[in-house]
């Protein structure tokens, strides 16, 4: 069993919500600041034993002496995955999961982008072209019995794998842990296990990225894989920049050693204008920009309280994180 003793939060929740999270920790107080309010945290950082924020880990809520779990409110920890947490044993958990049903939408929005080669398709309709319009669809063919091959089998991973499995495609995942295979899977594989990836970068149609960035994940993406990939197969990052080599990924799309991409994440974000990755014609770019589920906040809300009742009762947390998820490039 584990006694909270103060809590400090940040999140930026209606009322209604901040009440709940006040319940949960009763009787407990719970110091409300805004994630920027730096002089305020800075007034209870000797008190809290609990941190539930808005943002990543910072150096001041690290300076908590007391700190035992800290929560971040969201999902893609990199920034919070810092040596000092896990050499502290500090319990480290997010909200991954609130987003999933999106992301996995977002990544089948570049599949079928990439598919119908839309920017062509764009280009035919604003010259009123029938002829570019539909000779560039004789070579074309759908999804159904193509290969999927998943990077990273968490929330985003599974809900993208139930997706393309009712579009009849042939699904390989790749995971850390060993996992038994789902009615959405059809060949599994896993670090735990000694696997390798290596048959989903060469069987894959479209190698979807799904992982947590980590010293583990840092630049698994490069020049290597890409020249073992299919040349009509796609490349679509969900991750992190950090996952893909990027000077790799713009040589393959620009020489065709593979037939395009599409990424909503980058090394360096925003984009900078002058970066050439603008200017590939086979390069679908959105800017970290998932549409939003409409019940995230109450998704989000819900992990963090079930957390709270397995801190309490010294059970494993939801989405906690471990050394392993380290990042310190």
């Amino acid at each position: 069993m584990n006694e909270v003793k103060a809590v400090l939060c940040t999140v930026q929740y209606d009322q209604g919500r901040l009440d709940k999270i006040s319940k949960a920790f009763e009787p407990a107080p719970v110091y409300f600041f805004g994630p920027n309010d730096s002089q305020g945290i800075q007034s209870v950082i000797d008190k809290i034993d609990v941190a539930v924020l808005d943002s990543d880990l910072n150096d001041q809520i690290l300076e908590a002496k007391n700190l035992r779990w800290v929560h971040c409110s969201h999902s893609g920890l990199t920034k919070s995955a810092r040596k000092e947490v896990f050499d502290r044993d500090i319990i480290l958990s997010g909200a991954a999961g609130r987003s999933a049903p999106s992301l996995a939408e977002h990544a089948l929005f570049f599949i079928l982008g990439l598919s119908y080669d839309v920017y062509r398709l764009h280009e035919a309709q604003k010259e009123h072209n029938w002829e570019r319009f539909s000779s560039q669809y004789a070579n074309t063919r759908g999804l159904n019995g193509q290969t999927i091959g998943i990077i990273g089998y968490g929330n985003t991973g599974q809900a993208l794998a139930k997706r393309a499995k009712a579009l009849e495609m042939q699904v390989l995942v790749y995971s850390r842990s060993a996992r038994e295979k789902s009615e959405f899977v059809d060949e599994y594989y896993s670090l735990d296990k000694g696997e390798s990836f290596d048959p989903l970068i060469i069987n894959s149609d479209f190698l979807v990225l799904c992982c947590h960035l980590s010293d583990e994940t840092y630049r698994i993406i490069g020049e290597k894989q890409f020249n073992m990939m299919k040349k009509t197969a796609f490349l679509i990052n969900m991750a992190r920049g950090g996952v893909v080599d990027e000077k790799a990924l713009y040589e393959a799309l620009k020489n065709k050693t593979i037939a395009g991409a599409g990424c909503d994440v980058f090394d360096q974000e925003p984009l900078p204008p002058g970066n050439p990755l603008w200017d590939l014609p086979n390069l679908i770019i959105t800017p970290h920009m998932t549409p939003r589920v409409p019940s995230i906040e109450d998704s989000a809300l819900n992990i963090f309280l079930d957390n709270v009742e397995r801190y309490k009762k010294g059970e494993t947390l939801r989405n906690r994180l471990s050394r392993r998820d380290m990042y310190t490039k």
